[in-house]
């Protein structure tokens, strides 16, 4: 099923994803055998070989540099593959979607999103337990606030203080693609694709062109003040969740597995879904992106009420061991209402925290700009720094998380909340 087929509801697509074991690792033709005695098709696609783009629904498609395919399996297939020892695992293919809250709250075409009914639900039992003195803490004063010159969230991570500008680093954001006609793009190292059938790499949904702005938007916008980290990085761009804001595990694993062929040191996933399990699948392809160079960091997700008692949990794939989850803080450096805390399943920790409540940044025209809340927001803040730190230290990979983490600012704030504590720039 394509992502254009995706339902508003859906949780699966009716295919499965193969995760081939390390015998396997780096012999393609072994593996596409495999690939084709266990699904019975008499073609598959490698990545490696096919023109990047949207996997083709009529056959596998094996994703080489992560060593994972998606198929269609009979029962007897899905029976036989889960038996099969050349495989580390066999996992339904999934459906995931962009983590965001809208200041202004509408969806495309103009109607309330469920996002943003659900956020103002929460705000608002949120403001009725404080009000009615229901023992949620007082909040703190706002410690940070946005500039004519600066985001708060570029001040709370001492961005503007770096001399580090990301050149040389290439930064990935997979997510809903890029307003590729924005003004504060203008000039820069842009490679853009689509992995969803039958969509361009242009952003009409907003959510990408806002995180690819944090990542990596311009030192000096046309207008307005500064909204990006690395603003001399290169962008690669994947569009992996369709117009909706949804997308397939193969459209994502496929945008991964470009983005580590075309040397990106960090990707950025903006993305997830409320699972409390560990995808073999992203924890295969987040461990294989770290040896081959590329640190993947992922939204922890939007589903707590904290107001209400509930802290939520980490979703796929940020739970994932070998992928980085980050939590969302406030201007107070409060842990935001919305953002998932640690969840008891392996992997499944908040690793580190960033600014994630009304964050300023790049939009699509007509508008340019917005501002908006989530723990998709704090993760294009991690992407960018990283590539700073990228930049300073030559560090990738596994380096790079661990220089990530040591550097963090310790927060006053449960390490199931916000892990190693604030993201800090280099020299900050």
């Amino acid at each position: 099923m394509g992502s254009e087929g995706v339902g508003a509801g859906q949780r699966y697509t009716g295919r499965y994803l193969l995760v081939l074991g390390e015998d396997l690792r780096g012999d393609d033709d072994a593996s596409c055998t495999a690939i084709r005695e266990l699904s019975g098709a008499e073609e598959v696609t490698n990545t490696r070989d096919a023109e990047r783009g949207a996997a083709p629904r009529t056959h596998p498609t094996f994703f080489a540099e992560l060593g994972v395919a998606v198929a269609d399996l009979t029962a007897q297939q899905l029976s036989t593959a889960r038996a099969d020892r050349r495989l580390l695992g066999v996992e339904p293919e999934r459906v995931q979607r962009a983590i965001g809250v809208p200041r202004f709250g509408a969806a495309p075409g103009g109607s309330l999103s469920e996002e943003y009914l659900r956020g103002f639900r929460d705000a608002a039992q949120f403001l009725h337990a404080t009000a009615a003195g229901a023992g949620t803490a007082a909040v703190a004063p706002a410690q940070f606030g946005d500039t004519d010159e600066l985001t708060w969230g570029l001040q709370a991570t001492g961005v503007a203080e770096a001399p580090e500008t990301g050149a040389g680093v290439a930064i990935a954001v997979l997510d809903t693609g890029l307003d590729l006609a924005h003004p504060d793009f203008a000039g820069r190292n842009i490679e853009a694709r689509s992995f969803v059938e039958g969509q361009e790499p242009q952003d009409v949904q907003g959510h990408g062109t806002h995180t690819t702005g944090t990542a990596c938007g311009a030192l000096t916008p046309g207008t307005g003040r500064r909204y990006g980290v690395a603003h001399e990085a290169r962008i690669l761009v994947g569009k992996v969740l369709g117009d909706d804001g949804s997308g397939t595990d193969a459209d994502i694993l496929a945008g991964m597995s470009w983005a580590i062929s075309a040397g990106a040191r960090v990707i950025s996933m903006s993305l997830g879904a409320d699972l409390q399990e560990v995808s073999t699948a992203y924890e295969t392809a987040g461990r294989r992106a770290l040896e081959a160079g590329t640190l993947v960091v992922a939204a922890a997700g939007n589903n707590a009420e904290r107001g209400a008692g509930n802290p939520g949990f980490v979703g796929v794939p940020a739970n994932s061991p070998s992928i980085m989850a980050v939590g969302a803080v406030d201007v107070a450096l409060a842990i935001a209402d919305f953002s998932a805390a640690s969840s008891s399943v392996d992997g499944g920790q908040v690793d580190i925290a960033a600014p994630g409540v009304d964050v300023y940044s790049s939009w699509p025209a007509p508008q340019n700009t917005n501002t908006i809340s989530g723990t998709s927001m704090a993760t294009p803040h991690v992407a960018g720094i990283a590539a700073l730190w990228s930049q300073r230290t030559g560090a990738t990979g596994q380096q790079l998380w661990t220089q990530l983490v040591q550097a963090a600012q310790r927060l006053p704030l449960p390490a199931t909340d916000v892990g190693a504590g604030l993201v800090r720039a280099p020299g900050a």
